[in-house]
């Protein structure tokens, strides 16, 4: 093996050694120290729908979902899911392409201003991490799908195939500037976010096109260093759908 890749294997090896050893006992006192659901109610949905489902889950079947997470959170967040198909009906994104992925916001402070860690089921699998920064604009129509960079990921790993009825998890843990993400366990992304993402400050999230699922999701779980609190900016706020039966 070239030793280009045997690096990259032993980084995403230790990495997911330290994530292990995190797991198990976290430090700190952070109330996130292990991950919490967030029900419904907890969510500020700007697109889309989203339903309750039993137990405190949620459950999506519209083509194009949006949201952040209403009170104050750290930069970990978790996706597990149910995948159920395709939805009926297919929304191309604003570029024209179609996919149909799942993924996690950070640093969300508006549409224009964020972090998305997405699993890509089709047209091709993999998980792509992209920041979007637009200053000085804070919605879709200001900048429609302008600002986006994908960043370079450490190697191809391997991803589970997601198929109607399997079920996955969707992992992200934010450090300083440092991203790790995991599918179903494995490290699937190590690295850092670059200079342009220091000025981003936000809530976490969920991002849905084209797929119906049964999912819970969780924020918190993460190291001590990921425990300072998110806010969701007021321009968020003021978007918000009323969840079924709130206000």
């Amino acid at each position: 093996m070239r030793p280009k890749a045997l690096m990259m294997f032993a980084t995403l090896a230790l990495l997911a050694a330290a994530h292990r050893a995190g797991a198990v006992a976290p430090s700190g006192s952070s109330p996130y120290a292990t991950p919490r659901p967030v029900d419904r109610q907890g969510l500020c949905v700007t697109s889309g729908e989203v339903r309750a489902a039993p137990g405190g889950g949620l459950a999506i079947d519209a083509d194009k979902v949006r949201a952040v997470v209403v009170d104050d959170t750290p930069q970990a967040a978790e996706m597990r899911f149910t995948y159920l198909g395709p939805t009926a009906e297919t929304a191309p994104l604003a570029s024209g392409d179609v996919r149909r992925q799942l993924g996690l916001k950070l640093l969300a402070a508006d549409g224009c201003n964020l972090v998305y860690v997405m699993w890509r089921l089709a047209p091709e699998p993999k998980v792509v991490v992209s920041t979007k920064i637009n200053p000085g604009q804070h919605t879709s129509a200001e900048c429609g799908n302008r600002g986006y960079t994908n960043l370079k990921p450490l190697g191809k790993p391997h991803l589970p195939p997601v198929t109607p009825g399997s079920r996955h998890t969707l992992r992200a843990e934010l450090t300083g500037g440092n991203l790790r993400a995991w599918a179903d366990g494995a490290l699937v992304w190590a690295g850092s976010l670059g200079p342009a993402a220091a000025e981003l400050h936000g809530t976490v999230g969920l991002r849905t096109d084209n797929v119906r699922l049964d999912l819970q999701y969780l924020v918190g779980g993460g190291p001590p260093a990921a425990a300072p609190l998110s806010h969701l900016a007021d321009r968020q706020r003021r978007k918000c759908e009323p969840a079924p039966g709130g206000d």
